[in-house]
């Protein structure tokens, strides 16, 4: 199987979801977090402080503008760790049931990424392989020593983990998202790191921490190094954190992990479909590795039909990133109240600069392309646009009102009818599996994913809110046709104005 074939196959449509007869079994709802039941917690510093940097200004940052923490120490870790994949705020409902929400958004609220820590000796910690417990705040340590250099085989001595004192891992279980999305997790094992990343990526920014993102990998080397049962939960996504690192030494000997874990549930349902596509995309050698990396996207060049210019605003709020992260939710009504002009295109500005990824050859290279639906924009006619990155600009394709086409194609919710403005990220699926084959898949999603997580906080940041939603695939790249013809829809974000605010 192939991953155009797992895409496809994955698609939700009209037809699909009559078909589908699943129901949540809540006897087997996996448990939200990975914790070993013989591994002592090493506590994480709780007082690792606030930033004061513009959440806005370090969505926007590819990279820190003056890096101050080659080799991050435990309070920067701690930081990263926190508003990233931490516990912001805890909800007790009838029942007794306590939900523990996230930093960032998650499919369901389910929390199947877990975050893994591979480091050299750093000034307060031993060098080792971590796990992450957000339910305590604390690592727990896999292995002793410094591994580093397993890294630097897998994914063929690419520079940025050559160099990195720390590399954070993210890995999905399988079970713990399927259980309510069957085969469709494999998707968002990406979507959900990608929210992750845009917190990530943001905080090291704001704290002048180099990050980069690595995915050319062989697969069974992370696998292996964690200790996974790759039938259920899997390495993702690498990110170098640092740099200037001597180089590790010879690795020491690491044989297999029988680590015991809490069990998710008193049983789990299997979905091949899902392990088939990541085995259908993983990296063998470092010689595929290397094969894989030569094919990184380059910039194209800019589109010349007219188009409007962004309008970004000439004096942005300046909520700090970890207070917007902190705040952000999930809206669940919005108010059919219009916003800016200039907020649209601050968001849009500061959520699709680009990242530093080693399957983007350069600055400005992207495998996505950013769709939208205004439906209420201060200074923008009502119609569908596509987002020209390299021109800063939006070339309108059709003019009117769409709310109605909105609200069927998020699965027939009210949520993009009612939405100031909707995002779509789509990605030419055929451009990237000839340059980057299967694996591009997990490239294209994860990254589509990462600016959906960035205009998540942006929204948040410019006082507005958003919701990421799900869709009908084929029916979204018909609307945005022919523009959109042979792209697949990774991403949806709906942003506007609170229902609750309207009301206050």
């Amino acid at each position: 199987m192939n991953l155009r074939e797992y895409h496809e196959r994955t698609n939700h449509s009209v037809a699909s979801l009559r078909e589908n007869r699943h129901v949540l079994d809540w006897d087997t709802q996996p448990h939200p977090f990975k914790i070993y039941t013989g591994l002592a917690p090493i506590a994480l510093p709780r007082d690792f402080g606030t930033s004061t940097v513009s959440a806005l200004a370090a969505l926007a940052a590819t990279a820190p503008s003056e890096p101050r923490r080659a080799l991050p120490d435990l309070n920067a870790l701690a930081r990263l760790l926190h508003y990233s994949a931490g516990i912001t705020r805890t909800r007790t409902y009838p029942g007794g049931r306590v939900m523990h929400f996230r930093a960032a958004a998650c499919t369901g609220a389910l929390y199947h990424i877990d975050l893994y820590l591979v480091c050299g000796d750093l000034p307060d910690l031993p060098a080792g392989v971590y796990h992450f417990g957000p339910q305590d705040f604390a690592l727990r340590r896999l292995r002793a020593g410094d591994h580093r250099g397993v890294l630097i085989d897998a994914t063929a001595s690419e520079p940025s983990i050559t160099a990195a004192p720390a590399v954070l891992v993210c890995t999905s279980t399988f079970w713990r998202n399927a259980w309510k999305y069957q085969s469709r997790a494999y998707r968002h094992c990406f979507w959900d790191s990608g929210t992750i990343l845009a917190n990530l990526l943001a905080v090291a920014a704001a704290d002048g921490v180099p990050a980069r993102i690595v995915l050319g990998f062989v697969d069974t080397a992370l696998n292996q190094l964690l200790g996974l049962d790759p039938q259920r939960e899997v390495s993702l996504a690498l990110v170098a954190l640092g740099g200037r690192a001597t180089p590790p030494p010879p690795a020491p000997p690491h044989p297999p992990l029988a680590l015991a874990t809490m069990p998710l549930s008193a049983r789990e349902v299997d979905y091949p479909l899902i392990r088939a596509a990541h085995t259908a995309s993983s990296l063998a050698t470092a010689a595929d590795v290397r094969a894989w990396r030569a094919g990184a996207i380059t910039p194209r060049p800019p589109a010349a039909p007219a188009a409007v210019a962004l309008q970004p605003l000439a004096q942005p709020p300046s909520r700090s990133l970890t207070d917007v992260i902190i705040q952000r939710g999930s809206s669940r009504r919005f108010a059919r109240a219009a916003i800016g002009f200039g907020q649209l295109s601050t968001a849009l500005q500061a959520a699709t600069r680009g990242v530093s990824a080693d399957f983007l050859a350069a600055p400005g290279a992207s495998l996505a392309d950013c769709y939208l639906i205004v439906n209420a924009v201060d200074g923008l006619p009502a119609g569908t646009y596509v987002f020209d990155r390299e021109r800063g600009a939006l070339e309108r394709l059709k003019a009117g009102e769409f709310r109605r086409e909105a609200g069927f194609l998020d699965l027939g919710q009210e949520l993009a009818a009612d939405a100031a403005v909707d995002f779509y990220v789509l990605a030419d699926l055929e451009r990237i599996f000839a340059r980057l084959g299967d694996r591009g898949y997990r490239a294209a999603q994860l990254e589509c994913a990462i600016i959906g997580g960035k205009l998540y906080l942006a929204a948040y940041a410019l006082g507005l809110g958003a919701t990421g939603l799900t869709f009908f695939d084929d029916d979204v790249t018909e609307f945005f046709s022919p523009h959109a013809a042979g792209k697949g829809v990774m991403f949806l974000v709906a942003a506007g104005v609170p229902a609750r605010s309207r009301r206050r």
